[in-house]
């Protein structure tokens, strides 16, 4: 018995949607990369805490998007960059290390590379320091992100 293509399309399709659903759920830093204000980063940050759903951080990710290393489940692409800097200080408006921002900053860090970034002197200043993904996976324990599903192939009818 002949399948009709169209039977056999949607047939493909709802096994393709299927199979991608976990991947759509997922999110990432895309768009949040260039860092900001706190409040943009906090209602993503619970929202992904609280749903437990992977979060990746990918591209280039600085300042308040480092942020996004205190959710649960984040993943790191290996090819990514994440900057440091201080934080402003709400008084004086000067980037310090001893800063309420740069504290919340580090507290979003595991405690291995809050000591790196503090012993170091990368969060000193606005300057930033930038590390690849692979060093915070291989050297400070963040999970690296699977790599992402191909696209599934597309038959064609030649008939």
């Amino acid at each position: 018995m002949r399948r009709s293509p169209l039977v056999v399309g949607l047939v493909l399709c709802a096994i393709a949607l299927s199979v991608a659903s976990p991947v759509l759920a997922e999110g990432s830093s895309k768009g949040y990369g260039v860092g900001g204000r706190f409040s943009r980063y906090f209602p993503v940050i619970r929202k992904y805490n609280k749903s437990g759903e992977r979060f990746r951080i990918v591209g280039f990710c600085r300042s308040a998007c480092t942020l996004f290393l205190s959710i649960k489940n984040v993943c790191i692409e290996g090819s990514a960059f994440l900057s440091f800097h201080a934080g402003p200080d709400a008084k004086t408006g000067r980037w310090v290390r001893d800063s309420s921002s740069t504290r919340t900053m580090l507290k979003a860090y595991k405690p291995k590379l809050r000591k790196y970034l503090l012993d170091g002197h990368h969060v000193d200043s606005a300057n930033y320091f930038t590390m690849k993904g692979a060093t915070l996976i291989d050297t400070f324990g963040y999970k690296e992100c699977p790599a992402p599903m191909p696209p599934l192939p597309v038959m064609r009818d030649h008939s």
